[in-house]
This record gives structure tokens, sequence and C-alpha cells, in this order.
């Protein structure tokens, strides 16, 4: 039995392909298109769906749309269309701005947004681009499998507990809105999912944390991650007023103010404007109290469960500070975080849920071990296209043991490998490499990618190693957490290490990538130390790359030494680089 996931209503659009509970593959439509989060989260963009994403899924089980049994949609828009919940008419004003709507937070666009969701079936039957047709043919909007829409939050809360470890677990879902919720809370059980509670509009930790990133002078929906990284550089002057629009009123709810942050904060940074000492003290009051919050609710959570796991997703579950603050002074045993914990990871949970109940077992196939469910090109596909190009390359004999030479070598490269992860984070089959061992890397690397200064690069270490080189280090595959770089080994790693001490590390085992984990040890036996620089291999407003013409597109039109792609290395002579 096959089950299509897919995401497609805010932004990270994309697809996860099921199979008798296995995850097949997985992908988000921005690899393919060049448009970074594949989309804006706007009224307009609502009937898009992840075309490319869906079309790689399926090349990848060999099948066609039409051998697909059940598609499951990661959000249901019946949970908004009234009392009954199956309304047969909507009204769009011709200038829907031009009229107000009451509750604030819904939109006059809201009709035009429920009925391209609604007509999802219809507009992949009928929309999908000519270059794809070829495995969607056949496909109607009323044909012979069964449309799912599944709650978002739902969806989340399947990506992180049916991934997981766990056959019992609390899940935590926090993310900028669904359907209604914002905030939920479940328990897992094997196969099922009980929800226990919920907070719903407008009272959202996500959108506060957006609203503050667009008053920073950056990008909402986008650059939270960014507000993260720029807190470490405050203090926390403003936390009181942050405390003070939010509320916890028991039972896992609260209520958060209606706020003007231009009232309470001043005139907002306009973009690539300069930053100032209040900036850095907002992100770093945002964050702190954004910690304690959540660190409050999830007291709550496990007092009220019992439970000894917590399952974490949503939009604000890609907050590697606060997972690192719960796991530190939560009150839970151990916290696993779903690696594409943004709206992409609704694709996976939503075809993992649906799989689930459709197959009628508790029966778990599929534990998450790593996120490699991309596309991969073997060889011979990577030298045609190189060889088409007339770019120079040759073959390496060696690859671990020679790229290792570069590394040392203080060169930074373009690494290129096997499946494509899925998720934010560049884990080592599409990343940036480079030697930790010069503090200036880090800024020859925000330059090579044309970032902030501001923003820290972060480490792979072996997994066997991690405690020896981060204070209390444990596994941590998908760079969800930070760690204190211990201050022994901080000056033989300096270019990780965070203003605040800190690294959001990666441990890779050589099960989840071989070749990876020997390059990385083949560094150690030549500097004696077994971490690299890992960042993601694309540069500003770029996705991370998929095809191997985009990684040679990327390393002819950046700065960096060589790329390492499959069996071949293409290097620049160092005057150029």
């Amino acid at each position: 039995m096959y089950t299509l996931g897919i995401n497609s209503v805010y932004h990270d659009p994309a697809a996860c392909l099921v199979k008798d509970g296995q995850v097949l593959a997985a992908a988000e439509e921005e690899r393919f298109t060049h448009i970074k989060h594949g989309k804006r989260p706007i009224p307009f963009s609502t009937y898009e769906l992840p075309f490319h994403a869906i079309n790689y899924c399926l090349q990848e089980a060999n099948i066609r749309l039409t051998d697909v049994e059940h598609i499951a949609y990661s959000y249901d828009p019946f949970l908004l269309l009234g009392p009954g919940g199956r309304e047969t008419e909507l009204v769009l004003p011709l200038e829907p701005s031009a009229h107000p709507v009451a509750p604030p937070w819904e939109s006059p666009w809201d009709p035009l947004f429920l009925s391209s969701i609604v007509n999802a079936p219809r507009q992949l039957a009928g929309g999908v681009p000519l270059h794809l047709q070829p495995r969607f043919r056949g496909f109607r909007s009323q044909g012979d499998y069964q449309w799912h829409f599944v709650e978002h939050h739902l969806s989340h809360a399947a990506s992180a507990f049916l991934a997981s470890p766990f056959e019992d677990a609390a899940v935590l879902v926090l993310d900028g809105r669904g359907e209604k919720a914002v905030t939920s809370y479940s328990i897992g059980h094997k196969n099922g999912l009980e929800r226990l509670s919920q907070v719903n509009m407008p009272h959202s930790l996500g959108i506060l944390y957006e609203q503050v990133t667009e008053y920073l002078g950056f990008l909402h929906s986008s650059d939270e991650y960014k507000v993260m990284a720029l807190a470490s550089y405050g203090k926390p002057h403003y936390a009181d007023t942050f405390r003070g629009l939010i509320h916890i009123t028991g039972e896992g709810h609260y209520t958060i103010d209606k706020a003007d942050l231009k009232e309470l904060f001043g005139p907002a940074r306009l973009k690539g404007g300069p930053l100032e000492q209040r900036h850095y003290d907002i992100a770093h009051s945002l964050q702190v109290v954004l910690e304690e919050t959540v660190l409050e609710l999830v007291t709550w959570f496990q007092q009220a469960t019992g439970m000894e796991n917590l399952c974490l997703a949503g939009g604000v579950a890609l907050n590697c500070v606060l997972n690192a603050r719960l796991r530190d002074r939560g009150p839970f045993r151990d916290i696993w975080v779903q690696p594409a914990a943004n709206d992409a990871g609704t694709a996976l949970g939503a075809a993992l849920y649906i799989d689930a109940q459709e197959r009628k077992s508790e029966e778990r196939r599929y534990v998450m071990e790593h996120a490699f469910l991309g596309p991969a090109f073997a060889d011979d596909e990577i030298e045609q296209f190189l060889r088409w190009t007339h770019v120079p390359y040759r073959r390496l004999d060696n690859i671990a043991e020679e790229v290792a030479d570069i590394l040392a070598d203080n060169q930074v490269i373009g690494w290129y490998q096997q499946r494509m992860e899925f998720g934010p984070r560049a884990l080592g089959a599409r990343s940036i490499l480079a030697s930790p061992i010069q503090a200036e890397m880090q800024n020859r690397l925000n330059d090579i990618k044309d970032r902030e200064d501001f923003r820290p690069v972060a480490p792979v270490v072996l997994e066997e190693e991690v405690a020896n080189w981060f204070v209390n280090g444990s596994v941590s595959p998908y760079m969800l957490f930070v760690y204190d770089v211990d201050p022994e080994r901080a000056k033989q790693i300096p270019a990780v290490r965070h203003i605040d001490g800190t690294a959001r590390i990666q441990t890779i085992r050589r099960d989840q990538h071989p070749l990876y984990y020997d390059l990385i040890k083949a560094f150690q036996r030549r500097t004696g130390v077994p971490v690299l620089v890992n960042t993601s291999f694309n540069t500003r407003g770029e996705p991370i790359v998929c095809t191997p013409r985009d990684a040679i597109e990327s390393f002819w039109t950046s700065p960096l030494n060589a790329l390492v792609i499959g069996s071949f290395l293409l290097q620049k002579p160092r005057e150029m680089a």
C-alpha cells in the first residue's frame, strides 16, 4: 500500500511516500524549483502543490500517481468551514483587503485560501507541469484512491512520534498556527495519538517570534533562526516586557497580549540596516522568555502524563537553543526532535499517520535513523554531466583520504554525496565542509555564503568522540541541540564555537553515512581533531543544492576552493579561489 503525504498550505511545501509503514522518500519542493521555502505563505499561493517533490517520490519508488492508494494532505479546511464543516459556497469580495474581518486574526482572503485547499485533488489532477506529466498521467480527481485531509497539528505530532524511537511518548507541537491550534499536547502509544489539550489562535508563541523577526528587519516565516543567533549577542534588558505579554493560565494554556512592537521598543529595523545593541537585546530577551515559557509548559505536560519521553515538532522545535534548555532543565528523560520539524515534516507525518490508520496495525515498521531521504545521483550520471559541461575534473582513488588532505590544507569544499537530506539542515550529503582549527574560518564561510557576520557555523563530530569535545556531549544527529564546547578543547576548534560558548552539533556514526564518517576520521588522523565545520551547500537566497547542476553552478559562482561530487573532484587554482 502506497501513501503519499503532501504539505502545501503555508510554507515549505513537501512530499513524502510511505509503503506499508516504511518511508521510501521525502523532499521539499524548494530543492527542485530554487524558490526558498517553496513559496511565501500568502493566500494566493495556497493552490500551489509540490509537484516536483511528488514526482521525485514517485520516481524513487518507480511508480505512477495512479499506483497510490491514499493521499494525505496535512491540513483540514473543513475545521474552518462553519459549524457543519461542509459549506458549498464561499464569498470573496473583489477587493478582499478593503473588507476587514473579525476576529482580526482571520483574513478576508480566507475564502480563496480555503477553496484552493478543498480543490487540491482537482489541482493535483489538472495542474501538473508539462515536463512532469508522465508519472501523473491518468490520475483523476475522482479516482481509485482515497484523499485524506489530516489536521495540521496531528500531522506535526505524527511526524515527531511515528518516526521516533519511542513506543510511548508525550508529543508537543509548537508552531505559528494550524487550522486553529498553535500549541498542542498529545500522548503517543504505538501507532496512535490522543490529543490531550491545545492552545488556539491568536495566542501563538510562534507568531510572536515571527513578529519580532519582522520587527528586527528579517523575513518572517523564514529568518527566525537569525534572531536565535542574534540573541547570543544581547542582554535580557527587555525580558520583563515580553514576560508581561505572556500569561500562563494553567494546564498547558497561555494567552499573549496583542502589542505594538514599535510602541514597546521604538522604530523597527529596516532590512539591511545597522544592528544596534537594542536589537541584540530584544532578540535575547525574546529567546529567554520563550525558553522560560516553554519550560513551564513542558513541566505541566510531564506531570499531566507521567511520560519519560518527549517528542517535539513544529517550527519552534527548530530552535536548538530552546531544545537544549528543555534537555538540560526540563522534566523529561529523553527528547526526540524530528529533523524536518517545520511544515515540510507534516508531509511525513500525514503519510505515516494515514498509513498506520489504514493498515489498522499497531506494529511500528519505521524509525528515523537518518534524514537521507532525497534524490541521489550515480557516478555515471554525474560524470556524463561533467563531460557535457566541459569543466575540468578528475576521479578520486580514495575519496576520504584525498579530501582530508584538502581540508587539512585549510581549503573549503562543497561536498555532494548520496541521497539529499530531508529538512532544513545539511547533514553531510549536501554540505560545505571546512577545518574548524582556525577562528577566521567562520568569517570566511559567512563571506562565501554571503551571510550576516553574526551567524555561527556548526560542527559535525564523530559520535564516539562527542563527549570528549563538548560538555555532556551526546548523540545529536540532526543539529537540533546546542552543547557547550569543552573549555579545554575550545582553542582547537574556535571556528565552530559561538560567542556564547556553544555549538549546534551534528554527531555521525558510520552506519548513517559511511563516506562522511570516513572523511572525518581521516581528518582526525591528520590533525588530531575529529570535527569538521558543516554548513549547508547553498548561497544567500538559494535553497540547499539538489542536482549535480545545482552543485556545479554554486561552486563556480562562489569562492569555494573545491567540489567533491560523487567520486569526482573539481578544483580551482588557489589564486582564483
